[in-house]
């Protein structure tokens, strides 16, 4: 199957380069390219990709804007991929609890590009461990613990939650096998549970919900857990 690739940079030879990099990957198709945010909807809609890459800052609409517009309409699971820099800001935080399925550099290795896109487009997140928890961490101190969030959290077993809490550290399922001492496909099905249950898209949105809801909260690290919470 060939992925649909919509790049959207205000940037032309940005558009250009990730385009140029994606051209000789027999599986991964670049089917429009957009330079603002209402361009962006405007592309995705004609082309119904499988994947975005999307820019934050944009005239017209900014990437926030057009990520949430594009999950909210999309009537097939379209991903949304964060192009960033370095520095964590508010609008990467923003899109992700938007819908987005993660966050790639913008200065990343052009052979790291590709297998980035099929993760997403597989259901996976691209949440790298370190900018996850200083993105999350700066801006979920200032978050207060909601409420309903909180509540849903009723409906996942102690293990459910381990998982969870291991999510919201950017830990892949290799990683949380090794934490937890459980079998990749255990976790793969309480991925799968905790998604359902709490009615998120992908592991992205379940990262944010995990400090939302107060299950994690941000330590020196970046994810630490209540007091009182520990893997059994």
């Amino acid at each position: 199957m060939t992925l649909r690739v919509v790049i959207v940079d205000d940037q032309a030879l940005v558009r250009r380069g990730f385009a140029l990099v994606l051209e000789p990957e027999p599986d991964i198709e670049v089917v429009a390219e957009a330079g603002t945010g209402l361009e962006a909807i405007d592309a995705v809609g004609r082309h119904r990709p499988d994947v975005v890459l999307m820019d934050i800052r944009m005239p017209e609409m900014d990437g926030l804007a057009a990520t949430a517009t594009i999950v909210s309409d999309a009537d097939w699971p379209v991903r949304i991929i964060i192009l960033t820099t370095f520095d964590p800001d508010d609008y990467v935080y923003r899109a992700l609890r938007s819908g987005a399925s993660g966050f790639v550099l913008k200065d990343l290795p052009p052979e790291s590009l590709a297998p980035a896109i099929r993760t997403v487009a597989d259901g996976g997140a691209l949440l790298d461990p370190m900018i996850t928890r200083r993105l999350i961490g700066r801006f979920a101190r200032s978050l207060a613990v909601d409420g309903a969030s909180a509540r849903r959290l009723a409906s996942l077993t102690d293990r459910e939650r381990d998982v969870l809490v291991e999510l919201a550290r950017g830990a892949s399922n290799a990683e949380i096998t090794e934490a937890l001492y459980i079998g990749t496909a255990t976790v793969k099905s309480h991925v799968s549970n905790i998604l359902t249950k709490l009615g998120l898209r992908d592991r992205a949105q379940a990262v944010v919900f995990a400090y939302e809801s107060g299950l994690v909260v941000p330590g020196e690290d970046g994810a630490g857990r209540r007091d009182g919470d520990r893997p059994g």
